[in-house]
């Protein structure tokens, strides 16, 4: 008796430990984000700032979780999610048919589209169709990829961060870029004032959503902590803080 006692006690023990343990991992999230894409998550004054990070905080509030923001390249986040070796990502990332069989989405998040940047003396490019046999200057893993391979262009300068595509305009070494409307937007009215601007429709309607790894529990959790901040008007407060209107 008294040594099934004694082994009884171990294995309790033991087993609160290992329960503790994983309730400590699951508390503070590690999350990826691409902190070059103004105004969703950018570097201001030491700090991560931007509409991305205001909706994590947000949303980890409600769920009651911690986290740890892990900066790294766009294009090295699907990869992190696969391997495990990171919980989520927010990254303004759009929610397209081939990304879906390798990671799971949230519900969608943001509406948005794509526009062309050129420099401000450029008269030939007006649209997507003019792209035909240019170079186009994108963001390396990014939708825009695939539409300067759709319209044609002569040649395609991929680059880690969306700035160096845009300098790349901005120097002449590239007729146009092609990337996610508010950010050519911020980058025009800003750092390109006068020396770029925007042209053409808004084009290729997408949705970003929050990713996760195949199959993880995380997923539903933040589906509700986002829909019940849409219903509590919280999401349309962080919405209007960052782009100066109420969400569509």
């Amino acid at each position: 008796m008294k040594s099934f006692t004694k082994k009884t006690f171990y294995t309790f023990a033991s087993a609160i430990a290992i329960f503790a343990s994983n309730i400590a991992g699951a508390a503070n999230l590690v999350v990826a984000t691409d902190t070059s894409f103004v105004p969703f998550e950018f570097n201001q004054n030491g700090k991560y700032v931007g509409f991305d990070i205001d909706l994590l905080n947000a949303l980890t509030k409600k769920i009651g979780v911690t986290y740890t923001l892990k900066p790294m390249d766009f294009d090295g986040i699907i990869p992190a999610l696969q391997t495990k070796s990171i919980d989520l990502a927010i990254a303004g990332m759009t929610i397209k048919s081939e990304r879906m069989k390798a990671v799971d989405f949230s519900y969608p998040y943001y509406k948005t589209s794509v526009k062309l940047l050129v420099r401000s003396n450029n008269t030939d490019i007006k649209s997507i169709a003019d792209l035909k046999g240019k170079v186009v200057a994108v963001k390396t893993g990014t939708t825009s990829v695939d539409i300067a391979k759709q319209a044609g262009a002569k040649t395609i300068l991929q680059f880690p961060n969306i700035d160096g595509a845009y300098l790349a305009v901005q120097a002449g070494q590239a007729d146009a870029s092609i990337y996610d409307a508010p950010n050519v937007l911020y980058f025009v009215k800003t750092a390109g004032a006068g020396k770029v601007k925007a042209v053409g429709p808004d084009v290729y309607a997408q949705t970003y959503g929050i990713a996760f790894p195949m199959g993880s529990d995380l997923r539903k959790k933040f589906d509700i902590a986002l829909l019940q901040l849409i219903e509590d008007g919280e999401y349309a407060n962080i919405y209007e803080h960052w782009f100066g209107t109420k969400p569509n």
